[in-house]
């Protein structure tokens, strides 16, 4: 049996992702800050496929006693952790760059970055027990510098400084992670422009789709490229 833990994972990507992961006869532990939706959005699973072992975790990724609360958890349950999927997120400002202050970058960067780095550095002892352990990293292609400087792609038309750069040093953090911990596999993944409250929903793709990349970093026999999308590799 496979265990997976994905933060953020009462609502849209991350709810998608448990969503598929459960139907593959996995244990999936359900990360939500707020654990009456984190147990709603576990009952829409269940009553989809009665029999799905999917579990709620209390667990905010900004706070240290919560992750700790949630290691101990997942610990006394016996059901281990084989893939750790970082999902948690939020957009923070859309300011102009030139109207963003350093206090806008505060509380993006305490989810989006610090977020993941307390995950990973607290549930790697229970990681590396598993067999066959693997990180997924959520992060976008507006963290990519490639991407966002290819004036074919919707993303180099977007302008703004803290989402971006959120998701560009998780990405750095990300492979120095994979060079570090050779015996993990590191993905990073960009799900594309999904539909959800995090974009207010104009995104082009369903959550389905933009779930495919994610689903992929946890479940492909073979070793992935480091950073990818649902169409493959993608640059940093």
């Amino acid at each position: 049996m496979t265990t997976v833990l994905i933060t953020g994972a009462n609502k849209g990507l991350g709810l998608e992702s448990a969503r598929r992961l459960a139907a593959l006869g996995w244990t999936v532990w359900l990360g939500a800050r707020e654990a009456d939706r984190g147990k709603t959005a576990a009952a829409e699973i269940t009553a989809e496929q009665p029999g799905a072992d999917v579990r709620v975790l209390a667990l905010d990724v900004t706070r240290d006693d919560s992750v700790a609360s949630a290691l101990e958890t997942v610990r006394a349950s016996g059901t281990g952790v084989d893939v750790l999927v970082n999902n948690a997120g939020i957009a923070g400002t859309r300011k102009a760059p030139a109207e963003t202050v350093p206090a806008d970058f505060l509380g993006v960067f305490g989810v989006n970055l610090l977020g993941p780095v307390r995950m990973t550095h607290t549930f790697l002892p229970l990681l590396r027990e598993s067999a066959a352990p693997r990180l997924v990293m959520v992060s976008s292609g507006m963290g990519s510098f490639g991407i966002t400087n290819d004036p074919d792609r919707l993303e180099s038309t977007l302008h703004g400084l803290v989402y971006p750069s959120s998701k560009a040093a998780l990405n750095m953090v990300a492979t120095m992670y994979a060079k570090s911990l050779p015996d993990i596999q590191v993905t990073v993944v960009d799900p594309g422009y999904t539909a959800t409250d995090l974009n207010g929903f104009s995104g082009f793709q369903t959550v389905t789709e933009g779930s495919d990349a994610i689903v992929e970093a946890c479940t492909a026999t073979t070793r992935l490229a480091p950073f990818i999308s649902r169409s493959g590799p993608i640059p940093w």
